[in-house]
């Protein structure tokens, strides 16, 4: 026997005592002996830490990282030896019969152990562990595959007619047909093997395709990286123990061995995957100094500093000062973005007749996130059904727009030019953040028809053209005051936006500064215009939004009594004798989202009544536009009442807003009796 391969089985051993693999061996061989049943292949599962093996052989740590497949005959070896030394399972009779996965906690952090999956070539010749990284946008059913079976051969008087000493096991890359088929012959008389069917193991097989996430940048519609790369989505087999641990949307870390996988005349690179786990990047610990002078000056207001941020933001798309209630409500938008179930969620839909202002305005904010996807017109906004292109013949579900926005912005343009039943889905996912997708399982080798239910974790931002609404709908004329005609959407799907916020300036008369803001840029697009655009960077919104986004805020006793005397109120002064309340249900969930949004965009943990105040009147605005005006009666424009230009005009506005809550008490007094507030006399 070979000194070094004997060595290395020692030093398996006693790895696998030290790190408790050895007692988990015994456990898992337990199981298979208190079965009685005898199996082709009995598989184990192995987890390997590379630094702790190359510590006791650097030669075993080399041979596991750049030799898998044969460092787990090494294993395998090893283990018969114990199950036969120690009687753990009766029934096994060849070390053949012994499957072993080897699964590695991780690689070492080097390039030569990364295998990019946007550079070229890809390879998938090493047959050796790597570690990647990328988002899954397609999912397969899982299916069965042969992990083992047992071949007799057909010569009575040959040894391999009996027993277990033709054993054939799956390996990574090989095909269904590599396993199990007709043609095989014994290696000792040459005669035609036949497989004993009883013996089958079958395990559970997914195929995943996984794309590079820089993707997302491709997605965006607008962004400043001007870098040309390409991307190919890559195939992901998941057996086993794996299928079904990845969410499709979701971004993942694994390690496994690449391969090529030959289907008739089409070959595909693919990765058998060993680890699956979550990758989650961690957001800036800081904002920046620009910010925290910024955050120092307005401290003494609550309302000052989120002022001053949307009056600048943007910069390089509009001029400073204008569109401020919209750029407020995308940075509330913007930082309440999360993968978390249950999620606070804020939608826009913006009525506008600049579309090409608000266009940009959208498209330049959502590149502000690093899962802002631009809707493209000619694909799907949600997961659909397609046929496995590897040759199972099992449905695939391929993500779409909202789903790679997972945590992020999903921006669908203009919805009036989407046909009703998409208006009927998208307003079926805003009210329960999931969608089905339906499987016939005749189309796709199925007993029965399958329902996946998909979690849409995304804002969305949309706009309609007023112009277009008026010129295809007859406008009506009992329109209440302050009541907007988007009568070209549907009411319900209206109600399911969280807000809907009107844009200042009718493209008929553009302010002076917007109209020179654009000739400049047409003349020199990379300029800067505005100082503040050097002093608070795009770079800087996208770090100071991944902060504030990952703040855990917690409601004031204060601002939750404030928001729930406004919404009992208003449930009850807006409702008529036919449809009873008109305030939606979901009104209440989206004034908690505002609170909690403008409490993080100030950079705060608690959530004080000022920030229920902003969130009262951006929401009493919306219902105003969708409903028309009720008693509390705010201003058209209630948050950003006139231009912010020096300290005095922020002065105003503080007055302005406590004037606001004053009248927000009144209205709770007054409509809402039951509710105790605390009101302070000054």
């Amino acid at each position: 026997m070979d000194p070094e391969m004997q060595k290395m089985r020692e030093v398996v051993l006693v790895y696998l005592d030290r790190s408790g693999g050895l007692q988990k061996f015994v456990h898992d061989c337990k199981k298979y002996n208190d079965s009685k049943q005898s199996y082709a292949v009995y598989r184990f599962i192995i987890s390997i830490n590379p630094s702790d093996i190359a510590e006791l052989d650097a030669t075993l740590g080399n041979y596991i990282l750049h030799n898998p497949l044969q460092a787990a005959q090494i294993f395998q070896s090893v283990c018969f030896v114990a199950i036969k030394t120690l009687s753990l399972i009766e029934q096994l009779q060849t070390e053949a019969q012994i499957s072993i996965l080897l699964k590695p906690t991780h690689l070492p952090p080097l390039p030569s152990y990364v295998l990019s999956l946007s550079a070229y070539p890809f390879n998938y010749t090493s047959q050796r562990f790597y570690m990647s990284e990328g988002i899954v946008v397609a999912m397969g059913t899982v299916t069965k595959y042969t992990q083992g079976a047992r071949f007799l051969c057909t010569e009575e008087t040959c040894p391999f007619s009996e027993g277990f000493r033709c054993i054939r096991v799956h390996c990574p890359g090989a095909t269904e047909s590599a396993t199990v088929r007709t043609d095989f012959v014994c290696s000792l008389c040459s005669s035609p093997l036949q497989e004993d069917m009883k013996f089958r193991v079958l395990g559970d097989k997914q195929i995943v395709e996984m794309i590079d996430a820089k993707i997302l940048n491709a997605l965006k519609g607008y962004s400043n990286d001007k870098s040309h790369f390409r991307i190919q989505a890559f195939t992901v087999f998941l057996r086993d123990e794996l299928a079904n641990k990845m969410t499709i949307g979701n971004h993942y870390r694994i390690i496994g061995i690449p391969a090529c996988v030959q289907n008739g005349l089409q070959a595909t690179a693919c990765i058998e995957v060993n680890s699956v786990q979550l990758y989650k990047p961690n957001g800036p610990s800081f904002v920046s100094d620009n910010f925290k002078y910024l955050l120092s000056l307005t401290s003494g207001s609550c309302w000052r500093f989120t002022a001053v941020l949307a009056n600048i933001f943007a910069s390089q798309v509009v001029p400073p000062g204008t569109y401020n209630t919209l750029k407020l409500a995308i940075l509330l938008s913007l930082v309440q973005t999360s993968e978390k179930e249950n999620a606070d969620y804020l939608d826009l839909l913006v009525v506008t007749s600049d579309t090409l202002i608000i266009d940009r305005l959208l498209n330049y904010s959502l590149c502000l996130l690093p899962r802002g996807i631009r809707h493209p017109p000619s694909s799907e906004i949600f997961p659909s059904v397609s046929k496995d292109k590897h040759g199972t013949g099992s449905a695939s579900i391929q993500a779409c727009s909202a789903v790679l926005a997972k945590g992020g912005i999903c921006y669908i343009g203009d919805l009036s030019s989407y046909k009703k039943d998409k208006l009927e889905l998208l307003q079926s996912v805003l009210e329960s953040r999931t969608t089905t997708v339906f499987i016939p399982g005749k189309k796709y080798g199925e007993e029965a028809d399958q329902q996946v239910t998909v979690s849409v974790q995304t804002n969305f931002w949309s706009f309609v053209d007023v112009d277009s609404s008026s010129k295809k709908h007859i406008q009506k004329e009992n329109f209440l005051i302050g009541q907007m005609d988007v009568s070209l959407i549907p009411v319900n799907l209206v109600d399911g936006f969280g807000l809907l916020i009107y844009s200042e300036f009718p493209s008929c008369r553009l302010s002076a500064p917007v109209v020179h803001h654009i000739l400049r840029r047409a003349i020199n697009p990379e300029a800067m215009l505005y100082k503040v655009s050097q002093q608070f960077r795009t770079q800087d919104y996208e770090e100071f939004i991944l902060f504030a986004r990952n703040l855990h805020v917690e409601l004031s006793s204060e601002a939750e009594s404030l928001i729930q005397g406004y919404y009992l109120a208003s449930r009850r002064v807006r409702r008529d004798s036919i449809h009873g309340s008109t305030l939606s249900a979901s009104a209440l969930k989206i004034l908690i989202s505002l609170s909690k949004a403008h409490a993080k965009l100030s950079l705060r943990q608690a959530v004080l009544e000022e920030d229920a105040v902003i969130a009262i009147l951006l929401l009493e605005s919306s219902l105003t536009l969708k409903h028309g005006t009720s008693a509390l009666c705010v201003a058209p424009n209630p948050v950003f009442p006139f231009d912010i230009s020096d300290e005095n005009s922020l002065q105003q506005r503080d007055l302005y807003l406590m004037q606001c809550h004053h009248q927000v008490l009144k209205f709770i007094a007054a409509y809402s009796p039951g509710i105790h507030i605390n009101t302070n006399e000054e």
